[in-house]
C-alpha cells in the first residue's frame, strides 16, 4: 500500500492536510468565461485542485430517446430528461480544456479531469494532466481504468453505487497495469445525496479493503460530511463548486459557492490538525493550566503547634501544595513551624 500519493506538487496521505478537489462539472452553464471565473474562485478559496469532466455527448451515450435513455421522472434534479440532451448541456467542450488548464496553472492549482473514453485520455495526456479521476459510473469500465492506470499518473477512483467486488476489480486492474498510486473515494452517487446515506463509517473499511489511501466525493449539502470524513481517515475531499446556486445549472443544487468552499478548506484542515495522536494526557499547551490547578494552601497566618483546620488550610488555586483529596488526612494535625498566608501545604510543614 502506498502511504502517500503525489499529485503535482502535493503529497496526499494521512500525514498531510486534506487535498481539496473542486469539481466544475456542468456549472459553467455553457460559458467559457464562467468556467474560467470558477477556476479563479477555486484558487481564491484555497483549494488545491480543480477538476473537469472530459466527454462529448457522443462519447458517453448516443442520440436516442427510448425510455432507457431518459432519467426517471422522479429524479429530484433531472427527472424525465434525455441523456444526450443533458450531456450536451453539461459537457465541457474540448477546446475549452487548454485555456482552463492554463488558467488553473497560473494560479498554482493542480488541474485534472474525469475521462469517459480513450479519446478523452488522449486529450488529457496532450495537456499533461497530473492525475486521472475514474467517475463512479465508470468504475465498471475496466478497459478505461486500465488505460488511465497505464499512463503512470495517480488514479482517483470514486466508488458510488459500486459493490466490494466491483471496487476490488478496478483496484486490481490498476495495480496489474503497474499503478499503485491510488486514492479511492467513498461516494454516494445520488444528486443531491442525503447525509444519512453517506455511511462515512465505511471509509476506514474502504481503506482496509483496497489497501489504498481513501477520501470522499461528496454530494450532500454543506461541509459537515467532509469534515467528519477527515476524522475517519479521508485524505482527499471532492465537492462540486459553482459561482452561485441562484444562477442555476445542472449541478448547482448540490454545489458549494466560493465562500463555502473556503470554509471547507479551512474546516477540513482544522479537523486534520485536531486528530493528533492516539494518546491521553496533558498537552504541551496545558502546562500553564497545570500550574494553576488546585492544591492545599495555608490561607491564614499560623504559628508552630496550631492545629490544621478548615479555616487555615483550603483547596485553592494554584498548584504546589498537597492534592485537594488529602484535606481529610491533614485536618486536626499540627503545624511544625510558623507559616504565612499563601504558603503551599506540604508534609514537612505538619
Amino acid at each position: 500500500m502506498s502511504m502517500s500519493v503525489r499529485i503535482g506538487k502535493h503529497e496526499l496521505g494521512r500525514q498531510h492536510p486534506p487535498f481539496v478537489i473542486a469539481e466544475v462539472s456542468g456549472n459553467h452553464n455553457g460559458d467559457l468565461g464562467r468556467a474560467l471565473a470558477i477556476v479563479d474562485a477555486v484558487a481564491e478559496a484555497g483549494a488545491q485542485a480543480v477538476k473537469l469532466q472530459t466527454y462529448r455527448p457522443d462519447t458517453i451515450t448516443i442520440d436516442a430517446d427510448g425510455p432507457a435513455f431518459r432519467l426517471s421522472e422522479g429524479h429530484e434534479l433531472w427527472g424525465g430528461q434525455n441523456l444526450y440532451r443533458l450531456y450536451e448541456k453539461a459537457h465541457t467542450p474540448w477546446e475549452w480544456h487548454e485555456p482552463l488548464f492554463a488558467r488553473a496553472r497560473e494560479h498554482g492549482l493542480e488541474v485534472f479531469s474525469s475521462p469517459f473514453d480513450p479519446t478523452a485520455v488522449e486529450l488529457l495526456e496532450s495537456l499533461d494532466a497530473p492525475a486521472y479521476k475514474i467517475a463512479s459510473s465508470e468504475i465498471v469500465d475496466l478497459p478505461l481504468v486500465e488505460l488511465c492506470a497505464g499512463t503512470g499518473k495517480p488514479l482517483v477512483i470514486s466508488t458510488g453505487m459500486a459493490t466490494v467486488a466491483e471496487i476490488d476489480a478496478a483496484v486490481r486492474v490498476a495495480r496489474q497495469a503497474g499503478n499503485d498510486q491510488l486514492v479511492v473515494l467513498a461516494c454516494t452517487a445520488s444528486y443531491p445525496a442525503a447525509p444519512e446515506e453517506s455511511n462515512l463509517r465505511g471509509i476506514p473499511v474502504l481503506g482496509e479493503v483496497t489497501g489504498s489511501l481513501v477520501g470522499l466525493s461528496d454530494h450532500t449539502p454543506g461541509i459537515g460530511a467532509p469534515v467528519a470524513a477527515v476524522a475517519l481517515g479521508a485524505c482527499a475531499i471532492e465537492k462540486h463548486v459553482t459561482l452561485s446556486r441562484e444562477d442555476g445549472g445542472v449541478d448547482s443544487a448540490f454545489s458549494l459557492e466560493p465562500s463555502e468552499l473556503a470554509q471547507l478548506v479551512t474546516e477540513t484542515r482544522r479537523a486534520w490538525q485536531a486528530l493528533g495522536e492516539p494518546v491521553l494526557g496533558p498537552k504541551p499547551s496545558e502546562l500553564e493550566g497545570l500550574r494553576l490547578r488546585r492544591s492545599l494552601y495555608v490561607v491564614a497566618d499560623v504559628r508552630e503547634g496550631e492545629r490544621v483546620t478548615e479555616h487555615n488550610v483550603r483547596s485553592i488555586r494554584p498548584a504546589g501544595g498537597l492534592p485537594p483529596a488529602d484535606i481529610t488526612k491533614v485536618l486536626g494535625r499540627t503545624f511544625r513551624a510558623d507559616a504565612v498566608k499563601g504558603t503551599p501545604l506540604t508534609w514537612d510543614l505538619i
